[in-house]
């Protein structure tokens, strides 16, 4: 499959849900340049994309950083004259309530998980007009419509990925560039796996990923490339009236409610 042949993507993040994403949209041909400040998920990432033949680059990058993200998308710029799609999907997952935690940590949240968002949109967007056009996509989450205890900042800074998801799909819509939101519910990730040992510290993995499981109505988590297949049809042409959008991958989780 061929469907992102002569476009370019910057994906940030270098693990997980980012992963899949970047190795499906360079399967589909596109020119992917992977940003991350995880050095062993880079390596990881880069190893696999020489393995498989990809066109992905993968540069380290920490995304709550101006002159960081400037950096990234004027070398992606440089090295293949465009920029059609931007998926963001880096993100931290502190726990606490207000009071456990503290500003820095809240302030590191939201500079990863939303000002990374607002970043790459101010650096990419000019890049994406010249392009005429794109695709937008921003990893959000289920516990920006409904959350746990104890993940105050997390939360909110899902939250407002949706709203700053609207804001763009309207102020640039005229452009030609869409912008979308996915909100995963439980997905095998090194996301999920630190959750897993937050909430269940004493008892294997598999146990907690099969309790987190079952609260789904179909019955498992899901997988990272289930994300990826949906942020590849958002990436394309087949979803071209599609703007200002939140998509739920999260097995029926916010489908009902919590009476037994």
């Amino acid at each position: 499959m061929e469907e992102f042949e002569n476009r370019v993507a910057i994906v940030t993040g270098t693990t997980g849900i980012a992963r899949a994403i970047a190795k499906r949209l360079a399967t589909g041909g596109c020119r992917v340049v992977s940003c991350g400040i995880e050095t062993v998920g880079n390596a990881e990432l880069q190893q696999e994309a020489k393995k498989l033949g990809l066109s992905l680059r993968v540069e380290l990058c920490d995304v709550s950083q101006p002159h960081e993200v400037c950096s990234v998308v004027a070398k992606t710029v440089e090295l293949y004259r465009r920029l059609d799609i931007i998926v963001n999907a880096a993100a931290i997952h502190p726990f606490g309530t207000a009071i456990e935690t503290d500003p820095e940590t809240w302030n590191r949240c939201m500079m990863v998980n939303v000002g990374s968002i607002f970043l790459l949109a101010h650096f990419g967007l000019p890049e994406m007009q010249k392009s005429g056009g794109g695709s937008i996509i921003n990893l959000s989450s289920v516990q920006g419509h409904a959350c746990q205890r104890g993940v105050v900042a997390y939360a909110a800074s899902k939250g407002a990925v949706h709203s700053l998801t609207r804001a763009l799909a309207l102020d640039h819509a005229a452009d030609h560039i869409r912008v979308n939101s996915i909100s995963p519910g439980s997905i095998r990730t090194p996301m999920l796996a630190r959750a897993a040992a937050h909430f269940g510290p004493d008892l294997p993995l598999e146990t907690v990923f099969d309790r987190f499981g079952a609260a789904h109505p179909m019955g498992r988590i899901g997988t990272p490339e289930e994300v990826a297949e949906l942020a590849a049809f958002l990436a394309s042409d087949k979803s071209g009236i599609c703007t200002g959008g939140d998509y739920l991958v999260d097995g029926g989780l916010l489908a009902g409610i919590g009476v037994a």
